[in-house]
């Protein structure tokens, strides 16, 4: 698109934002209704206030007492996990909902999401975010939507039986990424359809390499391709070498275009494991044929599902109640450790290739998620537990999806549009986890993570170790038990060095630690990080709320000893060296705003000079370019988009929607 053309473009945008108290309009009512039990429920399932009866507690019961024996140096510690970076969660977003959770378009912009990322980006330096699933597939770049969205869903196939929408979308969507990224280090995964192989759409990789430059990580191709064939995409006899050989027209066609100079950010081969493993597709030749293309190895998983409550047919209904206590341990069935188990092969080959490993697709249970499980406390502690073990796997990073309004497990939730005009944003018990690995592995980019299998490996109170630049930095220590009594609570005793260690004793004077606690592991909403809250149902604008609250122990260097309480339930985050906290502690949170400009809801206003340096640095001196800590790389600054933001952030300062428009 010309310049002139452009500059045209975003004046007619103009005159759009200056009408914008058209859409304030107050809903004529709700639907909702919120039984104690959520038997009666009829709303959006987002905000089901089922709520679960925590598990009993295990017969017989774990110690509360007991001993943990760490080296201090890395050097002496027999299977840490590669380095890894506070960034290890991001989000999944389906492309079909990228309207709500991010924007309306490149000029309004969710000011709660952005708040929300923000709390990561202090925290690990940047933040990664996948824009694709099911819908990536059957994608198309449009000059303009009838109604002038940026992205609207057309008709859906009624033989599909994902139910999965075709999707429209304008240029709008590559100009919000790029302008995300603009206000904060926000770095993109994209997917290129493979509906029709015989009709590539490369227009993702073309403008996404053009506006995104530097922060777009990788392009998928391919959507869990081994339930192709079941999906009715492809033919029954549908096989790895067929998704190889399809992998390589998409490459082929990439270098054949003149507008992509960029072909070896390909990831795959993003397998749900449902038919196919990893090492298929690797046996099919994918590496060995594409090893100069790829950028990282992928896979899509979920513990479980609860497909047959939406779509019944030949699946198995669940007893969520039942399955709770399943996320509920550190090997429980839905656990992290026993759904990274069946990766480790490729996790290892994926070492040995020199390329990441990525959980590009991943949440409690597919199909949204259990009522009163997804969406409860015991959820963040599964969360947690999970972080870890894929860093202690030597997994790179791990994007937790997000669906629309009809799913349980999402971190977060905008408003229904509907209600938009005075409601805000649910936070979920998903983003508590986000926060708390992000902490615990810092943003140095250099953690490395072992299970300690602590208590004699009782599966109700795991616990990892941090060794960070090669010392111990922090340890984390998990409570999977519910007891109002305190009866539970248990004391894990640390010593650091001495004993039959044969080095010296290294307990500090004094540790700080974290809590992240709920009184039971079924609340939905009364969760606090140290000390801190997102809030209730539509109570979020993406800021924590409250006074932090960092707890300071006493250790006991004559006994080498460090008394590490952690409630039942609960999370324990301790901090070896106040260099560690800082790591992990952002001085500040940079926060947008949501001060009215129209009206007392609904906008928000940033100021120009204050939005320049919302990271730290200015737009003019960090382009599209990296903020994390000891980067030096930063994009061309012919990748900035002269978009609305820029323009606004120039003229007359930032207009950002704070929530999603009445459309």
């Amino acid at each position: 698109m010309a310049f002139q053309s452009l500059f045209l473009y975003f004046l007619s945008s103009l005159a759009a934002v200056r009408a914008i108290t058209v859409y304030n309009q107050q809903p004529l009512g709700q639907t909702q209704t919120s039984s104690a039990d959520g038997a009666a429920y009829t709303g959006y399932q987002a905000y089901n206030p089922a709520t679960l009866n925590a598990p009993g507690l295990p017969d017989p019961l774990p110690a509360t007492q007991f001993g943990i024996q760490l080296q201090s140096s890395a050097a002496a510690v027999t299977g840490l996990s590669i380095p890894v970076s506070g960034a290890l969660f991001g989000f999944s977003i389906e492309t079909s909902v990228i309207n709500q959770f991010l924007g309306v378009n490149s000029s309004f912009i969710q000011v709660p999401f952005l708040n929300l990322v923000s709390n990561i980006v202090q925290r690990a330096g940047r933040f990664h975010i996948r824009v694709g699933g099911n819908t990536q597939e059957t994608a198309r770049l449009v000059d303009q939507t009838a109604d002038g969205r940026m992205i609207e869903k057309q008709s859906i196939d009624p033989n599909n039986p994902t139910a999965t929408p075709v999707l429209i979308y304008t240029m709008e969507m590559f100009y919000l990424l790029a302008n995300i990224s603009s206000l904060m280090n926000v770095k993109w995964y994209l997917g290129i359809p493979l509906n029709d192989t015989s009709d590539l759409h490369l227009e993702v990789a073309q403008y996404g390499e053009q506006f995104l430059g530097d922060n777009l990580l990788g392009l998928q191709v391919g959507n869990e391709p081994d339930l192709y064939a079941r999906h009715q995409h492809r033919p029954e006899n549908y096989g790895p070498a067929d998704y190889v050989g399809e992998v390589g027209d998409v490459i082929k066609a990439m270098q054949a275009n003149g507008n992509i100079p960029n072909t070896n950010n390909i990831i795959g081969p993003s397998v749900s494991t449902a038919t196919w493993t990893p090492e298929m597709v690797f046996d099919a030749g994918f590496i060995t044929q594409y090893q100069n293309n790829l950028a990282a190895i992928s896979v899509e998983n979920y513990p479980t599902d609860n497909c047959f409550a939406i779509y019944g047919g030949n699946g198995s209904p669940h007893n969520p109640q039942d399955e709770f206590i399943n996320f509920l341990t550190h090997d429980g069935l839905y656990s992290g450790k026993h759904m990274i188990e069946k990766f480790l092969g490729a996790s290892a080959v994926a070492q040995q290739s020199q390329k990441q490993m990525l959980m590009f697709e991943t949440n409690t249970a597919s199909c949204g998620g259990f009522p009163g499980s997804s969406n409860s406390f015991g959820s963040a502690l599964w969360g947690v537990d999970y972080g870890l073990q894929l860093a202690y796997s030597n997994f790179s990073h791990a994007l937790l999806h997000c669906g629309g309004q009809d799913v349980f497990y999402n971190p977060a939730t905008p408003p229904p549009t509907g209600l938009s005009a005075f409601h805000e944003w649910t936070i979920g018990p998903l983003m508590y986890s986000i926060l708390v690995v992000s902490e615990a592995l810092g943003s140095t980019n250099n953690s490395r993570v072992i299970d300690l299998f602590t208590n004699d490996g009782n599966v109700f109170t795991p616990g990892y170790a941090i060794y960070e630049n090669d010392q111990l930095a922090r340890v984390l220590l998990i409570n999977y038990m519910t007891d109002a009594s305190g009866a539970n609570d248990y004391t894990a005793t640390i010593s650091v060095g001495g004993g039959d260690t044969g080095t010296p004793n290294a307990v500090p004077a004094q540790v700080k630690v974290k809590y992240l606690s709920a009184p039971t592991v079924a609340e939905h909403f009364n969760i606090t990080w140290a000390g801190q809250t997102f809030g209730g149902q539509f109570e979020s604008d993406g800021r924590l709320k409250g006074n932090e609250t960092i707890e300071t122990i006493n250790c006991d260097q004559g006994q080498n000893t460090c008394a590490i309480k952690v409630p039942a339930p609960g999370v324990a985050l301790v901090f070896f060296s106040d260099q560690a906290l800082q790591e992990s502690e952002p001085s500040s949170t940079a926060t947008f705003a949501t001060t009215a400009v129209t009206r007392t809801l609904n906008t928000a206003t940033i100021d120009a000079q204050v939005l320049a340096t919302s990271n730290g640095h200015s737009g003019k001196d960090r382009a599209l370019g990296s903020t994390s800590k000891g980067s030096t790389g930063a994009a061309p600054a012919s990748h900035v988009i002269p978009s609305l933001t820029a323009l606004f952030s120039l003229l007359a300062g930032v207009l950002v929607l704070f929530r999603a428009f009445t459309r």
